[in-house]
């Protein structure tokens, strides 16, 4: 969801990457759907699970939080959200996640775009 909403709301300004410690076979069909449904972005269409392996070093890094630890990607990481992970919980907790996410998301690109 982070990917999708940076490249949808900061894009101008900042490339934005998703990457885990491990693939899974399918991106979460709730996020998929009310992110389809909120933004029309279609993010099976545009994003795929992908390890940090497979992403450019980054000059800044979030960690989302849910919960997990994270591993040294190349850089320390610049914030942690520190965010719920929303699977398996009600639309309303997806929601919730993804209007922090963007409320982050533009507020990062306030910063970086002076």
């Amino acid at each position: 969801m982070a990917e999708a909403l940076g490249k949808h709301l900061a894009g101008d300004v900042f490339e934005s990457y998703s990457a885990g410690t491990e693939v899974k076979p399918q991106i979460n069909q709730d996020a998929v759907r009310i992110m389809k449904e909120r933004y029309g972005i279609d993010m099976e269409q545009t994003q795929y699970s992908k390890l940090i392996s497979d992403i450019p070093v980054p000059d800044v890094a979030i960690s989302m939080g849910c919960d997990v630890g994270c591993p040294f990607i190349g850089r320390e990481f610049d914030d942690n959200w520190g965010l719920q992970d929303p699977t398996g919980k009600s639309d309303e907790e997806f929601v919730a996640v993804i209007k922090e996410i963007e409320a982050r998301i533009l507020a990062l690109k306030e910063k970086l775009a002076k």
